[in-house]
């Protein structure tokens, strides 16, 4: 099997090794696990990765500020969103090509977020069918004496909208409960050749609009790919055709909230993707309090980028989130013991979740507000 195959001779991997403290972790594990190709695609940022390190560094500035004595016998994480029940504010980001880290892929993971009762994203660029992932999470139920996880679909918006809407007939169809719409990636930088085996499966049959730039040519404005970027108008039409819940991915400006709002979406996802479309935006989480600040009690809003901690899960619900999305370490710990490694990734996360809200004196997640917060110096 070459270097580039989706998982490497030996068997797939489900147990979990010993020492696993926290999510960093599965990080360092899966870095020698993982093809070095596939393994730069996913951890590798834009630019000079300057955005990539913000969002870290940007959740080490935030203290915490503890309360003593709380009353914890009716404590809980549980929250709602739209209409479904989610045992902690954590769901797992749309994180494309999942069979670079594991063969199971998506499938593995939609697994472990129904044994933790978390919700998950499937990518458009899934190396499983949207299908294949809904029914796998209704098979995992029963044996886990579990509810079915929360299952949304990302959508990222095609050239013609009739492939677009094709893709959200399929997710309807199929039981996903919201669309997610990404819409600050539809132009980015990309090298990566796929491993044999491994494709974007829910697009097959579907043109991609891909470009080279030439020289003396144009390079990105007047060409086709910048012609058929998604627009506000592009909101409002995906708004009319589906009823599923509808957020709007990539906010980062208030101004752009409010106009995603007029245009229809009933929820935000603050997100500078992970530092991997536009070097020296700043961190998610210093944008989300403005935004919060705009949104108000309206609709949810999630955050992403830096998840690697339950005390970061607190500072971002303290700035206004309602939930968080964890990115790349659930493809850490796919990566290394497959569905067991993503549960346990999740556990992990929860625990010190309820650690943190514990010292902190929260029993529901609406106790944590921001006067439980404190600068670093």
């Amino acid at each position: 099997m070459s270097e580039l195959s989706p998982a490497r001779a030996a068997p797939p991997r489900e147990q979990i090794p010993p020492g696993i403290r926290a999510l960093a972790d599965y990080e360092r594990l899966a870095a020698d696990l993982m093809p070095p190709a596939s393994w730069t695609y996913l951890q590798d940022g834009t630019g000079d990765g300057l955005t990539v390190a913000q969002n870290r560094i940007a959740f080490d500035r935030i203290g915490l500020l503890p309360r003593i004595l709380p009353d914890l016998r009716n404590a809980t994480t549980q929250l709602d969103l739209f209409g479904q029940r989610h045992a902690a504010p954590i769901l797992l980001a749309p994180v494309a090509y999942q069979r670079i880290a594991h063969p199971d892929g998506e499938l593995a993971t939609i697994r472990a977020a129904t044994a933790m009762g978390c919700g998950m994203i499937l990518s458009t660029l899934a190396s499983v069918t949207l299908e294949e992932t809904a029914a796998a999470r209704a098979a995992a139920a029963p044996g886990l004496g579990a509810p079915p996880a929360a299952l949304w679909f990302q959508l990222y918006m095609q050239e013609g909208r009739a492939d677009t809407l094709t893709l959200v007939r399929r997710a309807e169809a199929a039981g996903y409960e919201a669309v997610v719409l990404t819409v600050d990636a539809s132009i980015k930088r990309t090298a990566f050749a796929l491993p044999p085996g491994v494709e974007a499966v829910n697009l097959r049959g579907i043109a991609r609009p891909a470009h080279t730039s030439q020289v003396l040519g144009p390079i990105l404005f007047g060409t086709p790919l910048a012609q058929t970027t998604p627009r506000w108008e592009d909101l409002s039409w995906l708004r009319g055709e589906t009823r599923l819940p509808l957020l709007v991915k990539g906010v980062m400006a208030p101004d752009d909230a409010r106009l995603a709002i007029e245009h229809g979406a009933d929820g935000l996802i603050v997100s500078n993707h992970g530092g991997r479309v536009l070097d020296g935006m700043p961190a998610a989480i210093d944008c989300l309090a403005a935004i919060a600040a705009i949104v108000g009690e309206r609709m949810p809003i999630l955050v992403d980028g830096g998840i690697r901690r339950g005390t970061d899960v607190v500072k971002a619900l303290a700035l206004g989130a309602t939930a968080v999305l964890l990115g790349r370490p659930q493809v850490h710990a796919l990566a290394v013991a497959g569905v067991a490694g993503v549960a346990h990734a999740l556990l992990m996360l929860r625990s010190e979740l309820e650690l943190a809200m514990a010292q902190l004196g929260c029993t529901t997640l609406a106790d944590i507000t921001p006067d439980r917060l404190t600068p670093l110096r």
